[in-house]
């Protein structure tokens, strides 16, 4: 495992497989119990139907996500929270450790969220941390936070990178993001931000165990 480069001042972290678990494999599977075929080419870590692209950009809102995963499946019986509950299979949670690292990390440099996610995936997450953590979301652990819908860019897009750094003032080179995604990686390297890849067994809890 790496240590971190006394230069770096500034981290950006992603959040699904960085922070908070997430499971590609069981909603490929909720999706194909719901008729999607292919799913691979419909919904994986690498890609994805455009309609994903779409509500992570907040292009569409909920329902209209709802109404456009009946159509693709031919499933007009579907309802609102059978979509939801296959959509939200995805996320696991926490691992314990990581808020408190976090809120170590805050003391230490100037950190951020930089998240593609969705308004189904939000609220469920927001109930999470209320009922698992009594927090009110992830504002307190993170100087800002992007959340793609919101902000209407998304991961690996340039123009997402570029805001958080102009928003914030801050420095290229004494910046370090971390994602599990290597196509996100490159466009925020090609920036010359500096990366790091979080791959299975690696943690944050890990990769910061020195601090």
């Amino acid at each position: 495992m790496p240590t971190i480069d006394k230069k770096i001042k500034n981290i950006i972290f992603d959040y699904g497989n960085v922070i908070f678990k997430i499971d590609f494999e069981r909603t490929q599977k909720a999706f194909e119990s719901l008729g999607i075929n292919n799913v691979e080419s419909f919904f994986s870590h690498k890609q994805h139907h455009t309609i994903f692209n779409d509500f992570e950009t907040g292009k569409i809102n909920a329902n209209e996500f709802r109404d456009g995963v009946r159509k693709i499946c031919e499933r007009p019986d579907l309802t609102d929270q059978q979509i939801d509950r296959t959509w939200n299979s995805l996320l696991i949670g926490v691992e314990e450790g990581n808020h408190d690292l976090l809120l170590r990390l805050k003391d230490k440099y100037r950190t951020f969220l930089l998240s593609n996610i969705n308004e189904i995936h939000l609220d469920f997450i927001n109930k999470y941390l209320k009922t698992e953590f009594n927090l009110s979301g992830n504002e307190g652990f993170f100087e800002k936070v992007y959340y793609s819908h919101l902000v209407g860019k998304r991961k690996p897009n340039k123009e997402i990178f570029e805001q958080v750094l102009e928003e914030n003032n801050l420095i290229k080179e004494e910046t370090l993001f971390i994602d599990d995604s290597p196509q996100h990686l490159k466009t925020a390297a090609d920036l010359g931000i500096n990366t790091y890849l979080m791959t299975y067994p690696d943690t944050i809890q890990k990769l910061f165990k020195d601090l």
